[in-house]
């Protein structure tokens, strides 16, 4: 169905081997799932009743708003999981869309039969379920960093703390965005934050080519 060693890089999967993590997966109702580019996977106003994990490609968190225009709030490229947080809080209604950024497969699974344990006492059932734990805790913090992106005041601590985010002690990182997508992360106009980057360039602070960044200095 997949590689063990994606399995191994998944949060939700670490410490089950790979023969009793195959086991468990009828248990669990996984379904394996292709979609194509800009496919929806869940949409706004559905039951979030399970849990995905991208096997290759990457999906798309995203929000709109009353007058539709459409925020980005993650990037989950592959081996992510996405909507283990809204299926946690057991939501009625999804606030969130997800959908395809290019073509994937994921692995779709019932968010019940994880939280609960089976009639069959899976022997690593435990360890999952603390994995899920463990799964949502770090998706929270990620969360409370986007809120501290967009809680900078100017465009320039905005395109600054976003970038710190995904350099990882890097001087050179590759962005998932382009500028308009960028600009709905970051809740501003895209004209707006394209002139805010090249005078950022100018000020000889960063360096970019498209969605290729380098942070100048420390």
């Amino acid at each position: 169905m997949f590689p063990v060693e994606l399995a191994e890089k998944n949060i939700l999967f670490q410490g089950i081997p790979f023969g009793d993590l195959l086991k468990m997966l009828s248990c669990l109702s996984a379904k394996r799932m292709a979609y194509k580019k800009n496919d929806v996977i869940l949409l706004t106003g559905d039951v979030v009743n399970i849990i995905g994990w991208v096997i290759s490609g990457c999906v798309r968190v995203v929000r709109e708003d009353i007058e539709g225009e459409t925020g980005i709030l993650a990037e989950l490229p592959a081996p992510n999981l996405f909507c283990e947080v809204f299926a946690c809080a057991e939501l009625e209604h999804s606030p969130i869309s997800i959908v395809a950024s290019e073509d994937c497969d994921v692995l779709l699974m019932d968010y019940k039969r994880i939280a609960q344990p089976c009639n069959t006492a899976c022997r690593y059932h435990n360890q999952l379920i603390m994995n899920l734990l463990r799964a949502v805790a770090r998706k929270s913090l990620l969360l409370n960093q986007k809120v501290e992106i967009l809680s900078k005041r100017s465009i320039r601590e905005r395109i600054l703390s976003f970038l710190d985010t995904h350099r990882d002690n890097r001087k050179k990182i590759n962005i998932p965005y382009n500028r308009e997508e960028m600009a709905r992360y970051l809740c501003i106009d895209r004209s707006a934050l394209s002139r805010e980057l090249c005078k950022m360039r100018d000020d000889k602070l960063i360096k970019f080519d498209r969605n290729t960044f380098e942070i100048l200095g420390e």
